[in-house]
């Protein structure tokens, strides 16, 4: 007995260790704002990318992407957030801290409110950056110009994020010809769930294995009632329970850097709180993004097929551009298990080896690039980019990160397929 507590306490120890050094976490550390998790403002930061194998050039990208950076999506936090502030004033009830904040709230508060969920400066400007990278990353597939089709939700942020992209591409080489389009009849390629897509319908939605374990994961978050001591001297009367009051001033935090007004805050919050509370998060993002997965099989097959026509030769585009929201480039992302994102583990503790989730900030993006070769019979091969950066998928690869495209059209339509009976 005594030897298997022993053996017990050995592995206790070596996963603790294990978990404080994990991949996740030394990234964390190394940025703590990537615990602002979707709210994380794209970088842009230039990755190295693995030269084509002999003979091979690029020839086609499709994109999904994410809008930029924008203010928040709910006009209920900007005017709880001025009641509490005004009412708090009033009653002499704000700290020295909270009081600095509540003047630098109050001379944002017009611009705040009429922001509302629209893209910032930033957002324009993320996608101006990832386009440029796009074209300097790939000049093969741009040099002589050619046709692009891109498609967006329709939502304005989403519209501008797409103007911003395409406007560039033009501006690096004026032969290219981009046909923009937000409408009705594109939405199954970028929000196949929109009310308003004819072809919309419903998608068995499944949750992941570590919500019946979830009480193994041992997390105290104390945070918002901790901002709120910060804030004021006393809650009393104030609307709202402090619960709500603190999770108010959480979320105008991790919005702030997007729309130019970081430190708004003060001392009241700082990003090392913000990290200290990042696996709970990433672990409810992970719960809310998982079942949403088989709502983005039709912008996969969409994917597929406009790829293929662009291989057999019944399509000239060079690239597929679609821009859309966290809550379906989130669930694409899981669905098609880049970097190990559908591993779906039943130990809450692993959920963060494999999705984190600051990839799916804001002007987040997938992009598929094709390449082919010259020699006779030789294997279309594809490359995965996760915002920028190489990654892996759930394929055989012989020469990674390029796969057959045989092989990733044979894998993916048959999960499509097998998903959509669950």
């Amino acid at each position: 007995m005594k030897k298997v507590l022993n053996l017990l306490l050995l592995w206790m120890l070596t996963m603790t260790a294990w978990a404080q050094t994990s991949p996740a976490l030394e990234q964390l550390k190394a940025d703590p704002r990537k615990a602002y998790g979707t709210d994380y403002p794209y970088t842009g930061t230039a990755a190295k990318l693995t030269k084509a194998p002999k003979g091979y050039k690029p020839f086609y990208i499709s994109h999904y992407g994410r809008h930029g950076s924008r203010y928040y999506w709910n006009a209920m936090l900007y005017r709880e957030m001025d009641s509490v502030l005004t009412i708090a004033h009033r009653k002499n009830q704000l700290t020295a801290a909270g009081e600095e904040f509540r003047k630098k709230f109050d001379a944002a508060k017009t611009e705040l409110a009429t922001g509302v969920s629209e893209l910032s400066d930033l957002g324009w400007e993320q996608h101006q950056r990832i386009a440029r990278t796009m074209y300097n990353n790939f000049p093969e597939v741009f040099k002589k110009g050619g046709n692009v089709l891109a498609i967006a939700s329709l939502s304005g942020r989403c519209v501008i994020s797409m103007s911003g992209f395409c406007q560039e591409l033009v501006q690096c080489n004026p032969k290219i010809e981009i046909r923009e389009q937000s409408s009705r009849f594109t939405l199954d390629g970028v929000v196949p769930d929109d009310r308003q897509n004819p072809a919309r319908r419903d998608f068995p939605s499944t949750k992941p294995r570590f919500e019946k374990n979830r009480d193994q994961f041992k997390y105290t978050d104390n945070l918002g009632e901790t901002v709120v001591r910060r804030a004021f001297t006393s809650t009393e009367g104030l609307p709202g329970s402090t619960h709500h009051i603190g999770e108010n001033f959480i979320n105008l935090y991790t919005s702030l850097p997007n729309i130019g007004h970081e430190g708004m805050m003060g001392s009241l919050m700082t990003d090392q709180d913000i990290a200290d509370r990042w696996e709970s998060s990433n672990l409810g993002t992970y719960s809310w993004l998982f079942p949403r997965k088989n709502m983005t099989i039709p912008i996969l097959e969409d994917i597929i097929r406009k790829a293929d026509a662009v291989i057999d030769g019944s399509s000239d585009r060079i690239a597929d551009l679609r821009f859309g929201h966290d809550d379906r480039l989130g669930p694409l992302h899981i669905l098609m298990g880049i970097n190990g994102a559908d591993r779906d583990p039943e130990d809450p503790y692993e959920v963060k080896n494999c999705y984190q989730n600051w990839e799916t900030c804001k002007a987040c993006n997938i992009q598929l690039i094709f390449y082919r070769s010259k020699k006779q019979g030789a294997d279309v091969l594809v490359k995965c980019l996760l915002n920028g950066s190489e990654a892996t998928l759930p394929l055989p690869a012989d020469n990674y990160p390029y796969y057959k495209w045989s092989d990733f059209k044979k894998f993916y339509t048959d999960r499509c397929n097998s998903l959509k009976g669950e």
